[in-house]
């Protein structure tokens, strides 16, 4: 079974696209874990509405403590041998999780799978995994499927950069992933996103600007913690 974790907070207006997708995909045999984060808005009707949707849905209401806080209380609850992280402003393809549980299955050598993905309409083709590369640099989104028996949890402290804490913390337990060379999932919602990011050029031409010096320093957070130069 596949425990799919949906945090949540202050998204009614987006989570019935991400649950739909789920409904419509070909692979069955899943759980949804919906964490609700402390959110002000009218999520509690949208969710109480869609129980009827799914045969197996677990909503749980918490205290706004984050959403890696969220992620692992989701997690804590899941009985499914594999987990994926999916965010409520995330449409999956149909076949994704089949497609995804077929090739880990297939390789019993590593721990989860992740998929090439769209950001709105930028594409995130991605490449096969490389050890050293992920050290460098964040490739890997927090969408992939996990074997839940190798996942350690994410760091709650960690606020930024959160699912490349997660691979490399995963690395250093000698758990590597495997790339689909497939567009899964669409992040539908870039509004909030995309107005803070930049396109690549921006870090090494502008080093002074405020949203790229909290990048880096995001980025130096993560690779003191792992000890990387």
């Amino acid at each position: 079974m596949i425990s799919i974790i949906i945090p949540v907070y202050n998204q009614a207006d987006k989570i019935d696209k991400c649950l739909d997708s789920i409904k419509n995909q070909t692979y069955t045999n899943y759980e949804i874990i919906i964490v609700n984060d402390g959110s002000t808005d009218n999520i509690s009707d949208v969710l109480n509405n869609c129980k009827n949707k799914f045969e197996k849905i677990n909503i749980i209401n918490q205290e706004n403590s984050g959403a890696n806080v969220a992620r692992n209380r989701g997690a804590q609850e899941a009985i499914g041998e594999y987990i994926i992280f999916c965010d409520a402003d995330l449409v999956l393809r149909k076949d994704a999780l089949d497609l995804m549980l077929k090739t880990l299955k297939e390789n019993s050598d590593v721990s989860y799978v992740y998929p090439s993905h769209k950001f709105g309409k930028k594409l995130f083709k991605l490449w096969e995994f490389n050890a050293e590369k992920l050290k460098q640099m964040p490739y890997i989104h927090t969408t992939a499927l996990i074997r839940k028996e190798h996942f350690p949890g994410f760091d709650e402290n960690i606020k930024r950069f959160q699912d490349w804490d997660l691979w490399l913390t995963m690395l250093e337990n000698n758990y590597r992933g495997k790339w689909i060379p497939e567009v899964l999932f669409t992040i539908i919602d870039t509004n909030a996103t995309m107005s803070s990011w930049l396109p690549s050029f921006a870090y090494k031409l502008f080093p002074f600007l405020p949203k790229v010096k909290k990048y880096k320093e995001a980025m130096n957070i993560i690779k003191r913690k792992h000890r990387i130069k």
